[in-house]
């Protein structure tokens, strides 16, 4: 399982357990949600069966339900007609219409009527562990969004991991966050070193207190020195009036001090001061204020480099220092980059209000090959574009950007060391793309939509 790390959101470390998923099956074969019954509880679920269409409602307006199987053909009664009806008495419900008379027009109807996923009949397990797989995950993601609306802030990127070196850094922060101490955190750009700060801030007994960041570009000492500490009116041009700087917005919390390994010398040599005393001065004036702040810092930077060349003071690193944390880059976490996207997937579908969508194993393959020289954030701002932009329900290969594409040219190509099904694929994959119908893509491949259906599903695309 998936080590997380303590939430920005509460300022405990524990991370509650799960309820279980309220699967509602609606079929009048006893004997297939007998076992199925069976089956879903064994997988940790609270499962209800109902055989009747007005049952089901019942069922939805005693609770709400995570996820419900709908057969097709409920005795006398169209189970396509009942969708809207369980979707009005549960807008949240995941449905899967199940049918052991699967046609690509059935399909269709049902992701019309507001069905979320097909399930032919004779089905296997491994089939619906999958679909609980993605419900659990929408629902996990569906809540964290809820809780950051809550709250007002902005969801973070999950920082989970199956990496030994990312549940390493994420051990070293939960520990960290309850020690009133400086830390320090190493990574390229797009690690995710602010929301590691966020989190120590709320893991901290800080929490209550304002978290505060302050970028440290390569500004002007006076013009840093004010953005740190303040100043006075009159203290420098275009200061019209007394500023109070972050430290002194940051007191009784955690102030963020990002890319810090841009500070000019005689800014390093405030912040030293400050760091030993607690002491400051705020530009241009006489008049000594403490301050009761966390320092948290960030570089993309080698500063001991740094400060070999005489760039960066060795004793403020070392003060800074305490403790040190380092995020390993994403072309470092390949086993994370899986589950990270189909998170963010569901993540930016729901905040959008729109159905997730799913990753082709083709696009798999792309996101394992391509390097990510952006770590998170560049994976982060590609899947929102395609969220908002593909058409299609699974992304594939040409839904990204060419840049990406262009570094992880993996498609099979004619000649190649390429199986007949990969080659049928690709070529299956390439034509869905550039159609604007299941129909018209089916007219190009000169093969039956029934057939270009079943292909789909052969071919796991």
């Amino acid at each position: 399982m998936p080590t997380t790390m303590p939430s920005p959101e509460s300022h405990t470390v524990a991370t509650p357990q799960p309820d279980p998923l309220r699967i509602l099956v609606i079929d009048d074969d006893r004997a297939l949600t007998a076992r199925m019954a069976l089956d879903l509880k064994g997988l940790g679920c609270q499962v209800n069966v109902a055989s009747t269409p007005d049952a089901a409602i019942a069922y939805l307006r005693d609770q709400a339900y995570d996820l419900a199987f709908c057969d097709v053909r409920l005795d006398e009664h169209d189970g396509l007609t009942l969708l809207p009806r369980l979707i009005a008495a549960n807008t949240n419900l995941h449905i899967v219409v199940m049918t052991a008379f699967a046609s690509f027009e059935t399909a269709v109807q049902a992701m019309k009527a507001g069905a979320a996923d097909y399930l032919p009949k004779p089905f296997q397990q491994n089939q619906v562990r999958e679909l609980l797989t993605q419900v659990r995950e929408r629902r996990r993601v569906a809540l964290r969004l809820s809780e950051y609306e809550r709250d007002g802030a902005q969801a973070p990127v999950d920082l989970g991991s199956s990496s030994s070196a990312m549940r390493a850094a994420i051990e070293t922060t939960t520990r960290a966050a309850q020690a009133d101490i400086p830390v320090l955190l190493r990574g390229e750009n797009g690690t995710g070193k602010s929301l590691f700060a966020q989190a120590l801030h709320r893991g901290s007994a800080r929490h209550a207190g304002p978290f505060v960041t302050v970028n440290c570009p390569s500004l002007s000492d006076e013009l840093m020195t004010s953005e740190l500490f303040g100043h006075v009116k009159g203290s420098f041009t275009g200061a019209i009036a007394d500023q109070k700087g972050k430290v002194e917005v940051a007191e009784g919390g955690t102030l963020f001090l990002d890319e810090l390994g841009d500070l000019t010398p005689t800014v390093q040599a405030k912040l030293l001061r400050f760091l030993q005393e607690q002491r400051y001065e705020r530009l241009g004036d006489t008049r000594t204020r403490q301050a009761d702040v966390r320092i948290v810092a960030a570089t993309n930077r080698d500063l001991e480099a740094a400060v070999a060349e005489g760039r960066f003071r060795q004793d403020l690193l070392y003060r800074l220092n305490v403790v040190e944390i380092t995020l390993p880059p994403l072309r470092e976490r390949q086993e994370d980059i899986i589950p990270l996207a189909s998170s963010l997937l569901i993540g930016f579908a729901a905040a959008a209000n729109v159905q997730a969508h799913e990753l082709s194993p083709a696009a798999r393959q792309l996101l394992l090959t391509y390097p990510w020289p952006g770590n998170v954030r560049e994976l982060r701002n590609e899947l929102q574009r395609i969220t908002v932009l593909w058409p299609s329900r699974t992304i594939e290969p040409e839904a990204f950007s060419p840049r990406v594409r262009g570094q992880s040219d993996t498609s099979p190509v004619l000649g190649g060391d390429f199986s007949i099904d990969a080659i049928e694929a690709e070529h299956i994959r390439k034509v869905l793309a550039r159609t604007d119908t299941f129909e018209t893509a089916a007219k190009v491949l000169g093969i039956e939509p029934s057939t270009l259906w079943r292909k789909r599903q052969r071919l796991g695309l």
